[in-house]
């Protein structure tokens, strides 16, 4: 606590309007209001000592009152609460007991849902009274608070609400599609349809929480993942695009990250409810629905890293359609959509050079020269900044499998072109020699094939090649007097970085120096 001592009051000694020097004290009420608490902790902390009349635990004293405790709190104040208390309830050692305390923790949150369903089982309208699903939207925050500090143990609670939980998510989405199909799209602007939406996205982060932090894969696998797919993945196919939430795909790459193996059966109506309804919402234009952008792909990455064999036992045609869209991330102007799609192409790469002969050789024939294409118009686009690292890395390992004979089938499609050692070398370099004629008519032909050699001869060191390829697109950019400081973003930022996390490391080594806002409080 002493080293991250809050920062106390300051005192400024400055010359004022009438030449005195006097004190100036910069006020931060949240710092001050801190920096006293703690310093009274502290006292408080001096004059440690035992209990002598305690008879029972703290926990049991706070589950016994927890009515008292949490009647005067707001709904944020209850979730802290509640994560506090599981911290602690978290490090019981005795299974049993830990599930009796957690059974107690959720007593009220459990009685106003035990209400509230129950009502429901006799009037489903009550669940479009905003009053009841605010209630709703307050007692998952609440389990989403606990679940993030329970993390395993909160099974207890999830086993109780689960089933329910996807009800009313069904039930939330009937709503809006009724209310879509009576009013239109407008009315997904208005506060009791904006409240039910949340509902929906407080049932997923509280399911994405625990998965996350679950240690039993396949319970998971075997007793969650049929019905959420009943009520989660087909309601996100049937609705409307602005009906969808975004958090269903972070869910789903959650659960494949989680998962890995154990998902492929599922994985094909995953991807069938998901894919393509989403891909249409997004390839209109490169702004709406940012969030479904990132999730969407962060998705694709998922599935590309922990279960490729599910991506080759596709068939040819749905497979191209997942590598298109990933070449259309990485020409995105969003740079956290370019960069997760550089980083699925190469794990897509990298995997497929490890599977068996045939299907690599069938890729890279049917798919290489296109991608070199597409990452060489990457790479010339001036939108496209700041991931030249990630860029060069793609780049040199494609060159590096050609070279390495990792890639033994012919790329040419001309029949009496001579197939013998580095045959498919001479063909990248005789098609790239080509392309660039094509596109940059300035180049002088040394030029281009000293540029292709050196493509060639970088590949196995990421330093000298990112630099090859910025002294080609500084020869190319000086002809048309363009600014040339984007070609340095990545290491600029690096730098900024580093200076910034060396200068809050020497700051942190002063107690009091950093603000409360400035702290990491997590360890």
């Amino acid at each position: 606590m002493i080293s991250r001592m809050a920062r106390p009051e300051e005192v400024l000694v400055v010359e004022n309007e009438h030449g005195e020097v006097v004190r100036e004290f910069m006020k931060d009420t949240d710092g001050l209001n801190l920096y006293k608490t703690m310093r009274e902790t502290l006292v408080y902390l001096t004059h440690l000592n035992c209990t002598y009349g305690e008879t029972v635990e703290f926990i049991e004293e706070i589950l016994r009152e927890i009515d008292i405790i949490i009647n005067d709190l707001q709904p944020p104040q209850v979730n802290t609460f509640y994560e506090a208390v599981g911290v602690i309830i978290s490090a019981q050692q005795d299974p049993n007991v830990q599930g009796e305390q957690i059974e107690r923790l959720f007593r009220l949150p459990n009685q106003i849902w035990d209400s509230i369903l129950s009502r429901a089982a006799t009037d489903v309208e009550i669940l479009k009274d905003s009053e009841t699903v605010r209630q709703l939207c307050n007692i998952l925050k609440t389990n989403h608070s606990a679940c993030k500090s329970l993390g395993q143990p909160y099974l207890v609670q999830l086993g109780r609400i689960y089933l329910d939980m996807l009800n009313v998510y069904k039930i939330m989405s009937q709503n809006i599609n009724q209310a879509v199909a009576a009013n239109g799209e407008q009315v997904t602007k208005q506060p009791l349809i904006k409240n039910m939406r949340s509902v929906k996205k407080a049932i997923l982060s509280v399911l994405s929480c625990w998965f996350i932090r679950s240690t039993d894969a396949d319970l998971v696998a075997e007793n969650f993942v049929p019905p959420l797919l009943d009520a989660v993945a087909d309601d996100y196919q049937r609705n409307i695009p602005a009906a969808r939430e975004a958090e269903v795909l972070n869910l789903m790459a959650t659960l494949v990250t989680r998962l890995e193996e154990r998902i492929l059966p599922a994985l094909p109506r995953i991807l069938d409810a998901v894919f393509q309804s989403t891909l249409e919402m997004i390839d209109k234009d490169l702004e709406e629905y940012p969030e479904h952008r990132t999730y969407f792909f962060s998705l694709l990455q998922a599935v590309n890293s922990n279960c490729f064999s599910a991506l080759l036992s596709l068939t040819t045609d749905k497979f191209k359609l997942i590598l298109d869209s990933v070449i259309w991330a990485i020409k995105h102007t969003m740079r956290q959509v370019s960069e997760t799609g550089l980083n699925i192409l190469h794990t897509m790469l990298v995997n497929m050079s490890s599977a068996n002969v045939e299907q690599r050789q069938v890729f890279f024939k049917t798919f290489y020269m296109d991608i070199l294409q597409h990452m060489f118009a990457v790479i010339t686009d001036r939108s496209q900044t700041g991931n030249l690292t990630l860029q060069c890395s793609l780049l040199a390992y494609m060159f590096k499998i050609v070279e390495n004979d990792v890639v033994t089938v012919p790329l040419s499609d001309v029949p009496e072109n001579p197939i013998g050692p580095k045959a498919n070398v001479r063909y990248v370099h005789q098609s790239l020699s080509q392309l660039l004629k094509q596109v940059f008519p300035h180049l002088q032909e040394p030029q281009i094939r000293v540029f292709i050699d050196g493509l060639f001869s970088f590949n196995h060191d990421l330093p000298a090649f990112r630099e090859h390829i910025r002294d080609f697109l500084v020869q190319i950019r000086e002809v048309a007097g363009q600014d040339l400081s984007d070609l340095y973003l990545d290491e600029r930022e690096q730098e900024i970085q580093q200076a910034q996390e060396a200068k809050m490391r020497r700051l942190a080594a002063v107690p009091g120096i950093l603000g409360p806002h400035e702290v990491d409080m997590c360890d």
